[in-house]
């Protein structure tokens, strides 16, 4: 294969069979159970990045469960995960803490446009009787179970449409063959097309399960929020940098044997 080739097909790994399709990633009947709970703000402290800030008074997090049975080149699958309200230059939106799914193309695609914090495990997202339920196993233990009433109330469309359409924020990490980080840096993108179909919500309950690999109990549930349940067309659009870590002067405070040797 010449140098030519290599370059003209080098859209994704591996090159001759890429793990996913080129995009538009474009998803049909998506569905989205969201518990908003409060948590203590010092576990919120040292996991949001800088210059990302949130708000220490609310101390938020949503988990979502997300049903995906209709999406261009990544086929049918569910993920679960932690996303945390954030603001960045006086801009409201969120910050994807973690991600877990059932599907190759999506966790790889998510990872290298992206940087989406995807890993391989179990969700569901379905419907018993009267209750709207998630589910977040990794391997064959539960971490994640979340419920809500199913369609107790409408939800005001234009509230949910204003918080679908704000900035989500990733933080995108790709080594060096030295192991080095030779891609570090805060991604921004936007949900494009959107057609609500509609939103829901009731009463809602989440209970988290400390896991190693899987640490979504490491912010843990003090008290529920809210909740809602929407359906929803949309276009997952490509993201933009906004922020490079590797371009920044590195600030850390002294420790105390460093500060002794300051004159």
């Amino acid at each position: 294969m010449r140098e030519n080739d290599v370059l003209r097909r080098a859209f994704a790994m591996p090159l001759t069979s890429p793990a996913y399709s080129p995009g538009p990633y474009r998803f049909v009947d998506r569905e989205y159970l969201i518990i908003t709970y409060r948590t203590d703000p010092a576990k919120l402290r040292a996991i949001v990045p800088e210059p990302l800030e949130f708000d220490e008074r609310e101390a938020l997090v949503k988990y979502e469960f997300i049903r995906m049975p209709d999406s261009n080149g990544f086929g049918d699958y569910t993920e679960s995960g932690q996303v945390i309200p954030v603001s960045f230059r006086g801009r409201k939106g969120g910050y994807t803490h973690c991600m877990f799914l059932n599907d190759e193309g999506p966790i790889a695609g998510g990872r290298e446009l992206w940087g989406f914090p995807k890993k391989l495990a179990q969700p569901t997202l379905r419907t018993e009787i009267d209750t709207l339920i998630g589910t977040l196993d990794y391997g064959p233990l539960r971490v994640a179970t979340g419920t809500m009433g199913y369609k107790h109330r409408e939800v005001e469309l234009a509230h949910v449409n204003a918080a679908l359409n704000e900035p989500n924020f990733l933080l995108k990490i790709i080594p060096h063959v030295d192991g080095s980080p030779r891609i570090c840096e805060l991604v921004e993108y936007h949900l494009e097309d959107i057609v609500l179909k509609g939103a829901w919500t009731g009463p809602a309950a989440l209970a988290l399960t400390p896991h190693a690999l899987a640490p979504v109990a490491e912010l843990p549930v003090l008290e529920i929020v809210s909740a809602v349940h929407i359906r929803a067309d949309l276009t997952l659009g490509l993201g933009k940098v906004v922020h490079d870590y590797l371009q920044q002067p590195i600030r850390r405070s002294l420790r105390a044997n460093e500060r002794a040797l300051v004159f």
